[in-house]
């Protein structure tokens, strides 16, 4: 995001929120040096936070017209605050709370006070030149935000669904039985006999069947989301399911995986770069080289955890699937001769090499280098077969 910058010379109030469940704290000054005037104010009152905006321009004495710089952490309140702040004509910034500058001289003071005034200073240094003393979010529109809340929900309820399948496995396993949890479960279950040859106890069985009943809710929902996804491909005319359909042309690719990618990065991120793109998602080095010591200490992590798992998952599936490709080729080069911890570690640096080449594949229309292609369509409707067979199974 653009922001302009701004001096104590030109009469601006600076005010940093920290944003809790029940009540939002601001500190306000109009220079770094100054002792920061704290305000508390119940949460999402928008208008008592403009109204304590007006009564810090004139406890500063600056005009009511004065420009206005704020900023709040990335958390739970997500953007509406920023939309509604830059909407106002108040220039806004969102920070990323793991990209804050800290003292690393000695143990941290942590209250909401400490932590405001903390961000009032780094927003006025901000605002006079200095850019690397946070990292700034980069506010995605509405319209985006809202797309990415399918494949999320659908992540979300697979992950509850195999902690429920695992809950069931788990209360099998105290009985010493062991069966697959699927749509035939209530008649397997039944027959089911222990080491005695004994059907699970009454009262167990209730337990779980209570158990399974969710899992057969979870399963309904995911295959109901899963349709969804699969009906915007077939049917849809947007310019975001048209990236989507053209990653799923490159074999290896499927629905999950190129619906993630677009909707997390592609479709509305202004990409520069691969080293960019890389820290995005969290797969740049961390070198550690000071002196005599040098070490590498792994990837960051700093970055969008979504995309993160899903395009390591996607550098295995490329490795079996594009077998001839130049990415391919160069892991087996590098690492297919090395041992099982060599294999993983080259398999990251195959996850960002082909993250790369995806984005030059959208982007500027490369394609990648010796990659075979499909009929993304085929892959949709195979899909949609496997999900009716399932409900069928389920009816």
């Amino acid at each position: 995001m653009t922001t302009t910058t701004t001096t104590a010379t030109t009469g601006t109030l600076y005010l940093a929120l920290e944003l809790g469940q029940d009540k939002w704290l601001i500190a306000c000054a109009t220079q770094a040096a100054q002792k920061p005037r704290f305000r508390t104010l119940p949460a999402r009152d928008l208008t008592r936070l403009h109204e304590e905006i007006a009564k810090a321009k004139q406890r500063f004495g600056l005009p009511a017209g004065a420009p206005v710089c704020t900023c709040y952490e990335a958390g739970r309140d997500g953007f509406w605050l920023h939309r509604a702040l830059t909407a106002q004509g108040i220039n806004n910034v969102v920070v990323d709370s793991g990209a804050i500058e800290v003292n690393r001289r000695r143990k941290h003071v942590k209250s909401d006070p400490v932590d405001a005034a903390k961000l009032l200073n780094l927003l006025c240094r901000y605002h006079g030149g200095e850019r690397k003393v946070w990292g700034v979010v980069n506010v995605p529109a509405v319209a985006d935000e809202d797309r990415r809340q399918l494949h999320r929900g659908l992540k979300d309820l697979q992950r509850q669904q195999t902690e429920c399948s695992n809950r069931i496995k788990g209360l099998l396993a105290s009985q010493g039985l062991d069966a697959p949890v699927d749509a035939n479960f209530r008649a397997t279950l039944a027959a089911l006999r222990d080491w005695a040859g004994q059907a699970v106890p009454a009262g167990l069985q209730r337990r779980i069947l209570q158990e399974f009943a969710v899992w057969e809710a979870l399963h309904r929902q995911v295959r109901d989301a899963a349709n969804e996804q699969e009906r915007q491909l077939r049917e849809g005319k947007e310019p975001f399911l048209d990236l989507v359909r053209r990653l799923m042309g490159l074999k290896a690719v499927g629905v999950r995986g190129a619906w993630v990618l677009v909707a997390e990065l592609f479709a509305w991120r202004d990409i520069k770069g691969g080293k960019e793109l890389g820290a995005l998602v969290g797969l740049t080095p961390t070198p550690y080289d000071s002196g005599k010591s040098a070490r590498e200490q792994g990837i960051s992590k700093a970055g969008n955890k979504h995309v993160r798992g899903l395009i390591v998952e996607l550098a295995w599936l490329w490795l079996r699937w594009q077998p001839g490709s130049a990415l391919s080729q160069w892991y087996e080069r590098r690492f297919g001769c090395g041992n099982k911890r060599a294999r993983k570690v080259g398999i990251v640096a195959l996850a960002r090499k082909l993250l790369i080449a995806l984005w030059r594949y959208l982007g500027r229309g490369e394609w990648p280098e010796g990659a075979e292609g499909k009929d993304w369509r085929l892959r949709v409707d195979s899909t949609a077969r496997r999900h009716a067979k399932a409900a069928a199974a389920l009816a």
